[in-house]
């Protein structure tokens, strides 16, 4: 049985993913892990309103999604952006395919304040017999974070919390999010290995600062249930995979050990 993991490319980074992440991409199914992509598309999204004049506001850092946003939201990551990541996975030598949360009822959503973030949604339910047949047939799944609630509305949804919502459905074990720099940094070296409160203390110490907070952040969120290890790499380096371990900072809820009376 193949390993499943969950691979979330932020927005910021997909017009830099270097030719050699997509070939990695390769690289982890011939170590027996299957991915599955999740991406965002925000900056992509910011162009597209500004070209065609419809005012955003972001309330509590997330996108305050009006009906004209939403139009524009899904055009751009169900189309340009989702064919983007499934073209250059394919030129690659993976077989993709390119879905929506709203596909086949992959996720299913609710909103989650209506008045003051419009259609802007969270999780309730993963179809994941979907995705598990797709992998069945050697298929890698590409899903642009649009959902669609019980009543058929779409709502846009955060693709960090879709990315661990796909992640626990499929009882992953293992995420990557995919950004642009290296990993955790300290004393200019790379810590291959760290635990949640460690982070929490390289915050609190000035360490991890700026962009990087935010991203630590949603990794560190993603350590529930069966995931047990997140991995922040960067996807303009030459490999996602040396010797078959994967390149960047792995986080783990704990570095305890666990002992069992089994």
């Amino acid at each position: 049985m193949k390993e499943i993991i969950v691979v979330k490319c932020g927005g910021s980074t997909l017009n830099e993913l270097s030719g050699q992440f997509f070939s990695s991409m390769k690289l982890l199914k011939e170590n027996n892990i299957t991915p599955i992509v999740v991406h965002g598309g925000g900056p992509e999204i910011d162009r597209m309103l500004n070209k065609l004049e419809v005012s955003c506001e972001f309330v509590n850092g997330l996108r305050k999604t009006t009906v004209e946003v939403l139009e524009v939201a899904e055009m751009v990551l169900t189309g340009k952006v989702n064919k983007l990541l499934v073209t250059k996975l394919q030129n690659a030598g993976l077989s993709t395919i390119g879905i929506s949360g709203c596909d086949g009822g992959l996720l299913l959503a609710s909103a989650i304040d209506q008045d003051q973030l419009g259609f802007v949604g969270e999780v309730k339910s993963v179809n994941s017999e979907l995705l598990l047949q797709l992998l069945a047939i050697d298929v890698v799944p590409v899903i642009a974070p649009i959902g669609m609630d019980e009543a058929g509305n779409h709502l846009n949804i955060n693709a960090d919390t879709a990315a661990a919502a796909v992640a626990a459905s499929i009882h992953a074990k293992k995420m990557i999010f995919v950004t642009d720099v290296d990993g955790i940094l300290k004393n200019n070296q790379l810590q291959k290995v760290l635990s949640v409160s460690e982070i929490d203390e390289m915050i609190s110490e000035g360490t991890i600062y700026g962009g990087m907070i935010p991203k630590v952040k949603a990794a560190t969120k993603c350590l529930k249930g069966n995931i047990e290890e997140v991995y922040i790499i960067n996807g303009k380096s030459e490999s996602l995979m040396v010797g078959g371990e994967i390149v960047g900072t792995k986080i783990v809820a704990s570095k305890e050990p666990v002992f069992s009376l089994d």
